[in-house]
């Protein structure tokens, strides 16, 4: 009950406060009675509430008013409101969840804003609700972060489409260890290691389902940071070779976007409308591509 209340009067701070508008004890005990059911609640208790969450290191300022009335002001959020705006136009765009999901989390996010942030939040991005996902995606990742952290192997069933455009999912024995989750071009995927051949195998996590933990192995395998080069896709390179690219001037941002800032580029000078772009890149077959 203790802990309940504290999170009551730090939720009321934060909705009806600000550094510039305060409230006063008897408008917090009002809030925590209708929105937690906590009622009989003395003016000392909500003190010595107030003065735990200052020792947790929120900044709450007090302002003496009229009739010696003490107003209290949560200066700082847990995030500033440019960066939950940010957040909640990250989850509005964000296309493996559901519009139920992403009006749950910004919810969440709604109730660390003022009554005043809330009402400039609503000018946000509007959901993007045209896109296909993966409900079962956030499950997935829990459960493939699970088996990681506790040095499983992993098995799952696979999912590929069939010639009518329906996704079948196959299972079979997997000798793999999931090694590193990567976000690469809008999806998620699975980096792992067949044990066998100590190559890398990558998988759509939106694709799998009835992910399971096999038995703990010892090893010593892991996905390095650094590469040798430049990888444009998700599968590993057979090797890395410095490439000259000759192309459109026009193309010059995407070619940096795609191979970093580092890339060399120079003139073509026997044609002002090209540039030769080089850089060290993995060779596969995505590079073709």
């Amino acid at each position: 009950m203790e802990h309940e209340r504290i999170l009551s009067v730090y939720e009321c701070l934060c909705r009806y406060t600000d550094k510039s508008k305060g409230i006063s004890l008897k408008e917090i005990k009002r809030y925590i009675s209708l929105s937690g059911n906590l009622k009989n609640v003395s003016d000392l208790t909500l003190r010595r509430d107030i003065e735990r969450l200052v020792t947790m290191g929120h900044d709450i300022r007090i302002e003496h008013g009229p009739h010696n009335t003490a107003y209290y002001r949560l200066i700082q959020h847990s995030f500033s409101f440019n960066e939950i705006r940010f957040i909640v136009d990250s989850i509005s765009i964000n296309k493996f969840l559901s519009d139920s999901q992403k009006r749950r989390f910004i919810r969440k996010f709604e109730g660390m804003c003022s009554d005043a942030e809330i009402r400039r939040l609503a000018g946000r991005i509007p959901l993007n609700s045209g896109s296909v996902f993966s409900s079962e995606l956030m499950d997935n990742l829990e459960n493939i972060h699970s088996i990681i952290e506790k040095n499983q192997k992993i098995n799952f069933d696979y999912g590929r489409f069939n010639i009518q455009k329906k996704m079948v999912y196959y299972r079979k024995n997997r000798n793999i260890i999931p090694v590193k989750v990567i976000y690469f071009s809008t999806r998620f995927y699975l980096k792992c290691v067949d044990i066998e051949s100590g190559k890398f195998r990558t998988y759509r996590i939106d694709r799998m389902k009835n992910i399971s933990g096999g038995e703990t192995v010892v090893s010593d395998f892991s996905y390095g940071e650094d590469s040798d080069g430049v990888v444009l896709d998700m599968f590993e390179p057979e090797y890395f070779e410095f490439v000259t690219l000759h192309v459109k001037r026009f193309l010059m941002d995407d070619m940096i976007e795609w191979l970093g800032s580092d890339v060399n580029i120079r003139e073509d000078f026997d044609d002002e409308e090209f540039i030769f772009v080089n850089a060290r890149i993995g060779i596969s077959r995505g590079f073709y591509r």
